[in-house]
């Protein structure tokens, strides 16, 4: 991670480890634009902090189970319901969890993971802080950068398949920002426009 990024992020850190200190189980939530950093960002925090990190890109909907309109609802690609089920709310209550990530190129998902509870978990990806998870987050935070620096990363990251991103991914994110404005309620944001992430 860059030393920008780390600066920037030391305050998010601090937040943190202050959370590990309570005698419940937290959730630091962080959301926020395709090619921001998000990824990075929890990656950071899970090494230094020893917590869980869970990644919203695990659970998205199976096609067969998405509504036909499903592009035109923001999160509804997403399955909160099994997140909580699975993931969120076992570890929130302080016992193991057990669930499969979802493999959206491939239509199937993987073996089943367990993931001992602890401190804090995080759980970063777009559409973490939309309405329909419901789960209540000790820590919020919003990553974002410019569009010409999303576009750029994004670019770098996805080579062919960055097509995809440009004509469905990003129109389908910026949607559910504009509805449901996530950042509005977040303890932190974060802009990484012009750092290394």
């Amino acid at each position: 991670m860059s030393a920008a990024l780390f600066a920037a992020a030391a305050p998010v850190l601090a937040a943190a480890r202050a959370l590990q200190q309570d005698p419940a189980p937290a959730l630091l939530v962080i959301d926020g634009r395709c090619g921001s950093g998000k990824s990075t960002l929890a990656a950071w925090l899970g090494q230094e902090l020893d917590c869980q990190v869970v990644h919203m890109d695990d659970f998205y909907l199976p096609f067969a189970r998405r509504r036909p309109d499903w592009m035109n609802h923001p999160g509804a690609n997403m399955d909160f319901a099994r997140l909580r089920k699975e993931v969120l709310d076992p570890l929130l209550s302080g016992h193991t969890a057990r669930y499969r990530a979802y493999v959206c190129p491939r239509d199937t998902f993987k073996d089943a993971v367990l993931l001992p509870p602890r401190p804090l978990t995080i759980l970063e990806g777009s559409y973490s802080l939309h309405p329909d998870l419901a789960v209540q987050a000790a820590c919020r935070v919003f990553v974002t950068c410019s569009p010409a620096c999303q576009r750029g990363r994004l670019q770098s990251r996805e080579g062919d398949h960055f097509a995809a991103f440009e004509a469905r991914w990003i129109p389908l994110e910026e949607g559910y920002l504009s509805a449901c404005h996530p950042e509005t309620s977040c303890d932190f944001v974060l802009d990484t426009t012009g750092m290394s992430v």
